[in-house]
C-alpha cells in the first residue's frame, strides 16, 4: 500500500489522537489538525514522545472558515495532495440541560455549527485537493471518513434499545451530518471517491465527560482505520459500527 496523506480534525485528544498515531505506524503522512496551536504542538510532541512516531501539526478551527482555507494551502504548499479526510472534530454539550420538549436552543447552536456545518464546510474546502489527488486507475482513492456515533441512526434510535434521547443537540447534529454523508456519497460515486460514516461505539472520552464503561479511545480508533485506507473496491455510502452495517 502506497502512503498516503491523511488529515485528522479534532485530533489532539480522544479517538482523533490515537487514529493519527495508529495510521502513522503504518507509514502514511498523518496531519494532526486542532482549533487550538498550543494543544495541537503538545499532541504532536506526546506521539513523538510515547510512540516514537512522526506527525504533521496543522491549525484547523472547523467553524472558522479562514483557519480552514489556510490548513487547505498549507498542506496543498507541503504535500501538494490529500488523500484521506477524517472528520473527527464534535462537540456534545451533553453536560447541558436539555428534552425534545425543553431544548437548549444555544447548545443546539453550538452541536450543529461544529459537527454539522464545520464538517459540510472542512469537506467542501479540501474537496478539490482530494478530486486533483484522485485517479480512477489507482489503486488507492480518496476517501472521506465521517466520524459519527450510534445516536446518530435514526433506525436504532427509534427502536426499543435506543439511549440517552434527551442528548437531543448531540444527536440531531449527528443524525444531519448522516444525511450530508448519504449525499455526498452519492454525488461522488462515479468519480470513485470514498465516503462512508463509522462509528466506532460507545467509547469514554472527553466529548461524553469520560463516561465510565465504554471503550478506551485506541480501541474505539483501531476500527476506523480500515476505512481510512480502502481501496478502490471499497464500499461507499456506508454507516458502520466495528460489527457490520449501522442503520442509518
Amino acid at each position: 500500500m502506497s502512503p498516503r496523506v491523511i488529515l485528522v480534525t479534532g485530533s489532539n485528544t480522544g479517538i482523533g489522537y490515537e487514529l493519527v498515531h495508529l495510521l502513522a505506524a503504518q507509514g502514511h503522512t498523518v496531519y494532526l489538525a486542532s482549533r487550538k496551536e498550543a494543544s495541537g504542538t503538545e499532541a504532536v510532541a506526546k506521539i513523538k514522545k510515547e510512540k516514537n512516531l512522526t506527525v504533521k501539526f496543522v491549525q484547523l478551527d472547523v467553524t472558522d472558515p479562514k483557519s480552514i482555507d489556510a490548513a487547505v494551502a498549507k498542506i496543498s504548499k507541503d504535500e501538494g495532495r490529500l488523500n484521506v479526510l477524517v472528520n473527527n472534530a464534535g462537540v456534545a454539550e451533553m453536560a447541558t440541560k436539555q428534552s425534545a420538549s425543553n431544548p437548549s436552543i444555544p447548545a443546539l447552536r453550538t452541536t450543529l455549527e461544529t459537527n454539522l456545518i464545520g464538517l459540510i464546510q472542512t469537506t467542501a474546502a479540501f474537496l478539490p485537493l482530494l478530486r486533483s489527488s484522485h485517479s480512477h486507475s489507482s489503486s488507492t482513492p480518496s476517501v472521506i471518513v465521517n466520524v459519527s456515533s450510534d445516536m446518530a441512526s435514526n433506525g436504532f434510535m427509534a427502536s426499543p434499545n435506543g439511549f440517552l434521547h434527551d442528548a437531543i443537540a448531540y444527536n440531531t447534529s449527528k443524525a444531519a451530518a448522516n444525511a450530508y454523508t448519504i449525499a455526498l456519497a452519492r454525488e461522488l460515486l462515479e468519480e470513485g471517491i470514498k465516503v462512508n460514516a463509522v462509528t466506532p461505539g460507545f467509547t469514554t472520552t472527553q466529548i461524553n465527560g469520560f463516561m465510565p464503561g465504554g471503550k478506551t479511545p485506541e480501541r474505539g480508533a483501531e476500527m476506523m482505520v480500515k476505512w481510512c485506507l480502502l481501496d478502490k473496491d471499497g464500499a461507499t455510502g456506508k454507516f458502520m459500527n466495528d460489527s457490520g452495517e449501522w442503520p442509518w
